[in-house]
Order: C-alpha cells, then structure tokens, then sequence
C-alpha cells in the first residue's frame, strides 16, 4: 500500500521536479517506508511506499521492467499475484523481486491494458509506456485505491490524494457549485466530480489511456445480479450456503498474505465477527484485534466485540477513547482534501491510528452490507412497497404536519429518530424513497438554505437523479438488487471506501477487506434477492452460512453502524466551535446560505425543537474545508494526527 502520483506533458514537454517532490512529500504518510522519482522528457512518476510484501530495496518504485521501456507506480495489493506469478514464469518471465508490483508490471508487458482483468485485488497504479509514448491508469473494480486527476494546460497531473494533486500550482482551485450541491445530499462528493471544477476522480473499474490527448475513461467490469443462481429446493439452498462459505473463508484467506504484523478491526456487528471468525481458524497464532468505544453508552459496541474477541481467542486490544474532537477536525479535513461528512471518520480515523501501534496490515468488514441488503433503508424499502396504497395516504401537508408533530428522536439509533425518517419518505415513489433516505438535505431544504445567487448556479441539478440513474443501470429484477447495485456504485466506493482508506493510510495502515473480493461479490449479486432480506432479517442467507463462526447473540443483534454521538457533542463541546463555523462572518461572506436559515437549523438543535445534527454536521464540515483549502493553498506537509486521550 503506496501513494502515487505523476504529470505526463502531451508535448513532451518539461515537468517539474520540485512539484513532483512537493507532491510526493504531502503523501509521505501513506508510505513512510521510502519514496522514489522518476523524471524523464514530458513525463514524471513519483511513490511513496508502505512495505508490505518483499520488504527488500528490490521492491522500491518507480519499477522499470528489464529494458526500462516501461515504468510503473502501483498503489494496492494484488491478492493472485502468486497465480499470476507462476503463469508468466511458465511463458518465460523473470523475476528479481517477490513484490505484486512486478507481476503486475510483467503482466501489463505481456496482456496490455486486459491486464486488469485478471487482477484480484484492490489497487490504483501508473505506467508509463515509452515506446508507445502513453501513459496508462486503472484503479480497481470496486474503487478501494483513489486516484485524481486534472487535465489542463497541455498535461495530465494525476495523485492518489487531492491534496497531494494540488501541489501543482498550474491546478486551479476553484470550486465546483455542483460538487457542493450533491455533497449537501450525500455528506461527500459524488465521483467523477470533486469539489475543484476540473479535477476528477477515475471512477471504479475503469482504465485511462493518455496518448497526446486524453482518453475517455473506458469501463473494463460491471457487477451483474443475473442469471439468478437456483434455491427452490432445500438441497439446493445447502449447496448455496456451502459455496458461499467457501468463498469467503478464500476471500479471507487470501489477505492473509503479508511480511508484517496482520490484524483486524472488530466491532462486534455481523460483518467483522465474522472475519475475525474465519480468520482465527485460518491462523496458526491468535488474531490480534482491536476495538473501539466512547463514554455514551447507546453508542458503545465494545461488549459485543469483547464476547467476539472471546469466543475466537484473540489478542485483543479495546480503547474508550476521549478524543478532543475540536482539534482531530482540522487534520480530518486535511487527510480527506474535500467536504467529507460521514462522522463515522472520527472513530474509524482513532482506531486506526491505535491499531498501527501494533500492526501494519488489519482486515475490516466493510462492504457486507452492500452485498446482503444490511441497512435498514433496505427492509424500509420493502416495508414500504408491502403497504401499497396505504403509503399514498402520507402524501400532503397534513400528514407532513402530523409526522413532524412525533417527538424528534436523538439521531440513527433512536427509534423515534427511524420511525420518522421512514414515515417521512413514505409517500414517495420507491425510486424517490431510496433515494431520500440516502440523503440529509433534498432539494426541498436545500433551497431554504441557498441564497439566491447560489440557487441561480445549481438551478436544474437533481442530487436523486444521480442515484436514479444508478438504479435503472443495473441489470437485476428485484427492486432489492438495483438497490444494492446502485449502493456499490455510489455510496460504497464514494463514501464508505474514502473514509477507511484515507482514515487508515493518514496513519500508515493498510486496510483489506474480504467482503469486497470481485469474485465473491458476483456470486452474492446472483443471490435471489429473498435469501439476502428475509422478513426482518438482513443478511440472511450469510448469517446461516457462517452461524458457526458467529455467535448466536451477534446473530440476532440489530446492526448500529459507527456514528459517534454527534448530536450531543453539538450541544455540548462543540457548541462554541459550531456557532463559530456556522454563523461566523466568514461563513456569511461565502454566499452560499441564507444566515437565518442557518441559524434556525443551530437554535432548533441547541434547544431540541428539532434534531439536525447530521445537517449542522455536514455544514460545519464544509466551512472547515473551505478555510482549509479554498482560502489559502494547501502545503505540502504529510498528515499529522491528533493526540488521543484513552480511558
């Protein structure tokens, strides 16, 4: 696991290495074992590198194949290397390390850009074609590696971190309206877009070529919910069960591979047991496992991960942390180099920068939910389809009125909170249902919010559409599978997978997930969409399948997500910094919202009229972005974390 970045001049023209060292500079945490550049006419390449596999010089990048035609930065791991590996060597290729980056770069050598289809693997990476005068990127299928890039100015500067990219002065720093638009829905930025007009995000599973002009991104692989595998017999369900056991405990197994110490995050939820489950079998030596809590107790998961930890015999490592979250703020917004909101990054950044104390490489549960219709929008969802013409009855004014009449709820896990975010959205139409409960701000409180200048510039763009189109895109039947279709190609790699990989490599650890093998996933997706949501329960058909990897007190606990308990703290220790970020004059001068709005929105939570704090959140989040990198430029210094106070 790496940082990458480079510039290719169209022309052949020069590039500039102290903008090359800037940039590798900024991304010196995500690779603080060595770094290396690589300048020639028109093009430079730069790494910086966390040494996982092959730990020797002879893995250090660039990486040149034999007749250094051909140079390659790779940001990932590729989990078939070994594979790949043995087949080259059968066709007569070298090797003179023990790295996944030359597989890969032999690989390309002998396959092209159909190289990324046989790689297994989560990864973003360059490589610079001299004698086709053409530089190639890919990033992985379902986008776990990031990679940025601008085009302009007769070149194409690219990085796998935005603030990394913006070292290079010709990159101008203007904000994109449309960007801040759809991230007031979604709490992040929407790829392709980010939040600097111009500089996109390659999107999943796509590759680009750059060969004097640039390329469109080209598509190499798409997640396909058809044919459907067959469950209509009892046997036949077995066998299903069976497979998919098989194939995660292969998930799990090949990330296990590594030269360092290896651990896992546990939560205690579905997801992570039972990683932590099929890892511990796997392992010769106890798992290490790491944890972690915060004083209120509706958002403590620490017993459930404790009684996980137990059964499994892990070394385990829990931490109630007291973070002073006034100053982790500004070095989460640095790491993350846009508006990111998801408040979830706080706990996931602590816990990653305690468990790098003892390993370098953990295996986490992300993606379980997009693969098994685990959250609860998903059985509201059908819930909601179930009631039929009843749902029509909540459309009006008045029964807007009766909803908001409920008491308002503390927030996602408190039930009243649930019961009127779902009646809330019942009226609509499923498309518009799911969407809704995707977002915090629709276009309705949107435009209460916007000043009239800031409306005029965002008129006509639709945040829902954005997973409206995701939904008729995917090939399924069930409206449960576009669902989770539109779930992998949206709120999956653009929210979920930025916040642990940059929480993770901000602090040196490298994060692998077993729920996001490609293989494993398309047996999933061809799962009948009713062995996944099975009445009430969720993951159904994998919790049958590993029930004897998870206890049955995990099996029947509601999933709680990782949120720390934000409407408190805004009523609390960060009430100061909020009033500051929300209604200073520096936030009134940007133009973008109407102060009263505003400060309707901070008095309504301050005395509990009504519960706003993923809103304020997402606000507050914004402004200390906007202080950070749109009023001055971004330095080039690597992340520094925050001290934790532990308990």
């Amino acid at each position: 696991m790496c940082g990458i970045a480079g510039m290719f001049a169209f022309d052949g023209g020069r590039v500039e290495r102290d903008v090359l060292a800037r940039m590798g500079h900024a991304l010196e945490h995500r690779g603080p074992d060595a770094d290396g550049i690589f300048v020639r006419a028109g093009i430079g390449l730069v790494h910086r590198r966390l040494s996982i596999l092959d730990l020797s010089p002879a893995g250090r990048q660039p990486m040149a194949n034999d007749d250094e035609t051909l140079w390659i930065v790779f940001n990932g791991e590729i989990f078939n290397y070994r594979e790949l590996r043995a087949e080259l060597e059968r066709e007569g290729c070298r090797f003179r390390s023990g790295t996944d980056t030359e597989v890969l770069l032999k690989l390309y050598e002998r396959r092209g850009p159909e190289c990324v289809e046989r790689l297994r693997g989560m990864f973003a990476f360059a490589i610079w074609n001299q004698a086709r005068g053409e530089l190639f990127l890919a990033r992985d299928r379902l986008g776990v590696k990031p990679l940025v890039y601008h085009v302009g100015a007769g070149r194409i500067a690219f990085a796998s971190e935005l603030r990394a990219l913006l070292q290079d002065p010709a990159i101008d720093r203007r904000v994109d309206p449309a960007a801040i638009h759809h991230y007031l829905s979604f709490q992040v930025v929407p790829s392709p877009g980010s939040a600097f007009a111009g500089v996109k995000k390659l999107p999943p599973a796509h590759y680009l070529i750059v060969r004097g002009h640039v390329h469109e991104p080209v598509r190499y692989w798409k997640l396909r919910h058809r044919p459907k595998l067959r469950a209509e017999t009892g046997g036949e369900l077995r066998a299903l069960e069976e497979e998919l056991r098989q194939r995660f405990e292969d998930a799990v197994r090949c990330r296990l591979v590594s030269d360092v110490p290896l651990g896992a995050f546990l939560s205690g939820g579905i997801d992570s047991s039972a990683v932590v489950g099929v890892m511990s079998r796997l392992s010769s030596q106890p798992v290490r496992t790491f944890s972690i809590g915060f004083g209120e107790q509706a958002y403590d998961e620490l017993p459930a991960a404790r009684e996980v930890a137990r059964r499994n015999g892990t070394r385990h490592v829990e931490y109630r942390v007291r973070p002073d979250v006034a100053s982790l703020l500004p070095t989460l917004v640095r790491a993350y180099g846009e508006p990111y909101a998801d408040a979830s990054a706080i706990p996931t950044f602590v816990l990653a920068k305690l468990a790098r104390r003892e390993v370098t490489v953990a295996l986490t549960g992300d993606g379980g939910d997009e693969s098994f219709a685990g959250y609860d929008r998903h059985l509201a969802n059908v819930l909601s389809a179930r009631l039929g013409a009843v749902s029509r009855l909540l459309r009006g004014r008045r029964a807007g009125r009766l909803v908001r009449a409920l008491p308002h709820g503390h927030g996602p896990r408190d039930p009243m909170w649930r019961l009127k975010r779902f009646l809330d959205r019942l009226g609509q139409s499923p498309e518009e249902r799911n969407a809704g409960w995707l977002m915090q701000l629709d276009g309705v409180e949107k435009t209460r919010l916007y000043t009239p200048a800031f409306r005029e510039q965002v008129a006509g763009l639709d945040s829902s559409a954005l997973v409206a189109a995701r939904l008729s895109e995917a090939d399924a039947d069930d409206f449960l599978d576009a669902c989770l279709y539109a779930d992998v190609t949206t709120y999956l790699p653009d929210c979920l997978l930025v916040k642990a990989d940059i929480a993770t490599m901000a602090n040196g650890l490298e994060a692998r997930s077993p729920f996001l093998d490609h293989p494993f996933m398309e047996f999933a997706a061809r799962l009948p969409a009713r062995l996944k949501l099975r009445g009430h329960t969720s993951k159904w058909i994998f919790k049958r399948a590993m029930r004897d990897e998870l206890p049955p007190a995990i099996r029947r606990r509601p999933k709680m997500g990782f949120n720390p308990p934000i409407a408190v703290w805004i009523r609390g220790e960060l009430k100061e910094l909020a009033r500051d970020l929300l209604l200073s004059d520096s936030a009134r001068s940007r133009g973008l919202f109407e102060p009263r709005a505003v400060e309707r929105l901070f008095h309504e939570q301050l005395t509990g009229e009504w519960n706003w704090s993923t809103q304020l959140w997402t606000l507050m989040m914004l402004e200390l972005w906007q202080r950070e990198f749109v009023d001055r430029a971004p330095d080039p210094e690597p992340i520094a974390t925050a001290r934790l106070a532990m308990v």
